[in-house]
């Protein structure tokens, strides 16, 4: 059992950094063409409309929102899976392994959003957006994190994991709750029948993915349009899947292994491609320091350091939490830049916060310099703090030990 989670997590690990690498190659791409004469084409591409109909029902929307509600979706899904396993056999199945992460992500959370607030109470027009910095892209963070090779602990990679799925479910509870628009009731009855429907062959662990994703699908429509964030659905949905089918197989890992590499690899660089482009021509130093990007900007970048290492803090001295073996307060202030890096739950939550181009603009522009700085500065402080690669080995090393203690004590 243990192995099998072992092997589970390092492939989970495996995947995710490099699509990190893919979604920070297409979200430069999309950067570089919103800046050139293909810029137009790019922009024009995005507000192309799609209609899907079936009589007199229909849905038309441009292409820009049949990836952020559509897509998106199956993002959302396979987030549902990760945090189902996560809290039955995982990094939150106990109060002694989801102690420190969740205290730490609601640091994380919390601060990144009072900091915004400070920079935008008095604009009524964008204090909406206060949920952006609070976000964490752990694509994008991994990412990172994987250029380290083998030289990170694989308790490092688990925390900044557990404290990323803790802040996927926040974000999901504030999309629910406060970016929900004019409820329509028959459509939210129709979304609850399918959802009893998938309760049902769910515990009736039904092996077939077939009857999961149709009426998945089926839910989706009708959350759409009953003003309800279509991507709740995905969540919804894929807490019904169960963890072992009635044949045996370990149903929930089996979908989520096989929706990782679209994810990883399709959805999410869709997804930055999509909405990482924006026009830099013609802006100046001055357009950065706006209270809506500089909230933004320093939610992430100062927000998530302060919340996630001084939450933490608080928590292992007050004996609610400790600190994994191999991590210590310099790892962990490293991992707290790289949490910084907010970029697609960021973009996504922009979105919705907002209608206004100018604003999505300033919105892009605060969440790819805070995410930028935070990479990078994150990036060199880790290889400054880890051991060297051909000091890196699975085997204990007590020279890492030492420095380890070294690090710990100093910062106590």
């Amino acid at each position: 059992m243990i192995n099998r989670v072992g092997a589970a997590l390092r492939d989970f690990l495996k995947q995710e950094s490099a699509g990190g690498i893919v979604l920070i190659i297409a979200a430069g791409l999309a950067l570089i063409i919103a800046n050139t004469p293909l810029a137009p084409l790019y922009f024009g591409t995005l507000e192309t409309k799609l209609n899907v109909s079936f009589g007199d029902f229909s849905i038309n929307k441009g292409l820009i929102l049949w990836i952020n509600d559509g897509l998106m979706a199956i993002f959302f899904f396979l987030i549902g899976l990760e945090v189902k396993r996560e809290v039955i056999d995982g990094q939150l199945s106990s109060w002694d392994k989801a102690s420190l992460p969740l205290t730490a992500a609601v640091g994380g959370m919390a601060i990144p959003a009072l900091i915004y607030v400070s920079f935008n109470y008095n604009s009524p027009e964008s204090i909406g957006g206060w949920a952006i910095p609070a976000a964490t892209d752990i694509a994008f963070a991994l990412g990172i994190l994987s250029l380290l090779g083998p030289r990170v602990p694989v308790a490092m990679k688990a925390l900044l994991l557990a404290i990323a799925v803790i802040d996927d479910i926040g974000a999901i509870l504030v999309i629910a709750l406060f970016y929900t628009g004019e409820i329509k009731v028959e459509m939210l009855i129709g979304a609850g029948v399918s959802l009893a429907l998938l309760f049902a062959i769910g515990r009736m662990r039904i092996a077939s993915a077939i009857p999961y994703v149709l009426l998945t699908v089926i839910m989706w429509v009708f959350v759409l349009k009953s003003g309800v964030h279509a991507t709740l659905a995905g969540v919804t949905a894929a807490m019904m899947v169960p963890i072992v089918a009635r044949d045996g197989s370990r149903m929930l890992e089996h979908m989520e292994h096989g929706l990782h590499k679209w994810v990883a690899f399709v959805i999410i660089p869709v997804f930055g491609f999509a909405n990482a482009g924006v026009t830099l021509i013609g802006l100046s130093p001055a357009d950065l320091l706006q209270p809506l990007p500089l909230g933004i900007a320093l939610g992430l970048l100062i927000g998530k350091q302060v919340g996630i290492v001084g939450f933490a803090w608080l928590a292992v001295k007050s004996g609610i939490a400790k600190l994994p073996e191999g991590v210590g307060w310099r790892k962990l202030h490293g991992l707290s830049l790289l949490a910084a890096i907010g970029f697609t739950m960021s973009l996504f939550i922009g979105n919705l916060a907002f209608e206004d181009q100018a604003q999505i603009d300033a919105v892009k522009l605060g969440v790819l310099s805070g995410s930028l700085i935070a990479a990078l500065t994150g990036y060199f402080m880790l290889r400054a703090t880890l051991p060297s690669e051909n000091a890196a080995s699975p085997l204990p090393d007590a020279s890492a030990t030492d420095t380890e203690a070294s690090d710990t004590a100093s910062a106590n």
